[in-house]
């Protein structure tokens, strides 16, 4: 992943994408880059700063071991907290592998391509994706998964982490008004494909 340097008028950009970042696993490289995320989180204001600015926070004062710890316990052990967010609107159905094959598809014709061992729908994937595209290929992208943001953001909300101050962040720089939230994701159910097959190209 690489780091967008925020500028005026994209503070919204600059936050997706430090909040992608202090979603990912804490492993070395992206404790490594905590530096560098405070600093561009200090050229940023507006909504989501603050949330955000805790989350940073927690990273750079933590132990490596606890947070690798308290990350796994927060996005690993259940799936109504996962960070891959078709599933909160596919559950494990066959519509779920569409969706993920037109997000890759609509990924290629931007002219982005997620590392081959990530997920499109994997937040931090999403983040970085919305931060470097256009502002209407972002918005689209971050429309369609807003309702699983939110529905994220309610899981959270049982657990004492930091990490729901980061989705609080995002969503902070989303409109306010998602779509009506599903109470469980689906269990089976196949439909057409959620993004334009026209949106930029692709195959």
């Amino acid at each position: 992943m690489r780091l967008l340097r925020p500028r005026a008028g994209r503070d919204h950009a600059a936050l997706r994408q430090i909040a992608g970042w202090c979603l990912q696993y804490p492993d070395d490289a992206v404790l490594g880059k905590l530096g560098l995320l405070r600093a561009c989180l200090d050229e940023t204001a507006g909504p989501g700063h603050d949330a955000l600015s805790r989350t940073v926070a927690y990273l750079e004062q933590g132990e490596p071991g606890a947070l690798a710890s308290h990350y796994i316990e927060v996005f690993d052990r259940k799936p109504r907290r996962t960070l891959h967010l078709s599933w909160f609107l596919d559950g494990d159905t066959r519509r779920r592998g569409e969706t993920l094959a037109s997000l890759r598809r609509f990924y290629r014709g931007h002219g982005f391509a997620p590392a081959e061992n990530e997920l499109p729908d994997f937040l931090p994937v999403i983040l970085e994706f919305a931060a470097a595209a256009d502002p209407s290929a972002a918005e689209q992208v971050l429309a369609r998964f807003h309702p699983a943001l939110e529905l994220l953001h309610r899981n959270m909300s049982t657990m004492d982490t930091p990490y729901r101050d980061t989705v609080s962040a995002v969503l902070a720089t989303l409109p306010a008004d998602p779509a009506p939230l599903p109470a469980a994701p689906p269990a089976e159910s196949v439909g057409l494909d959620p993004f334009p097959t026209g949106a930029g190209g692709g195959r």
